[in-house]
């Protein structure tokens, strides 16, 4: 193998090197919000590979073909480095839902997973931000396993106060 393949494979490593650390969350440089780490990481690790496979190629050709392979490395590069641009400024740019709050959870309907004493706390399934949440729950009367709730306010973080939704066979009383 020649300098100039050992060369271009340590280029191609070194991209595919600041990759990992830049999708580790290690930020080398970031110049000015024009070209992220991820996009000259990705342009140096094409470049570095195209250019060794080129090389190998063009076996034995002398400087023309050394020049000839980080040309095509260029050409190779060029495209893969804009494409991981509009990629990363993609992510970036990428709109999310809202952190579930404490002041969406009343109005939410859920299931009892641990039966709820009259004096004392049980537990509730709700679904918030389309996730099931456990949460502590009283309730001015003992609400049995497996009864639907409305959540009537949220007393805490972790706490909410309950009440049966109506119609329910397992909370309606029994004559």
């Amino acid at each position: 193998m020649d300098a100039a393949a050992v060369l271009f494979l340590a280029i191609g490593s070194l991209g595919l090197l600041l990759l990992a650390l830049s999708l580790a969350g290690v930020e080398l440089f970031h110049l000015d919000s024009l070209v992220p780490m991820e996009a000259v990481a990705a342009g140096l690790g094409v470049f570095g590979f195209a250019s060794a496979g080129a090389n190998a190629a063009f076996a034995g050709g002398g400087m023309p073909a050394l020049l000839g392979a980080g040309v095509i490395g260029v050409a190779a590069s060029v495209p893969a480095g804009w494409l991981s641009l509009r990629l990363t400024r993609a992510l970036q740019q990428m709109r999310t839902d809202a952190t579930p709050r404490r002041s969406d959870l009343p109005g939410s309907v859920g299931v009892v997973v641990t039966p709820i004493p009259a004096q004392g706390y049980g537990e509730v399934r709700v679904t918030l931000g389309g996730q099931p949440v456990k949460l502590n729950a009283r309730a001015r009367r003992a609400i049995p396993l497996g009864a639907q709730v409305f959540v009537i306010e949220a007393t805490s973080e972790t706490s909410v106060f309950v009440e049966p939704v109506p119609g329910d066979p397992s909370t309606t009383p029994r004559p």
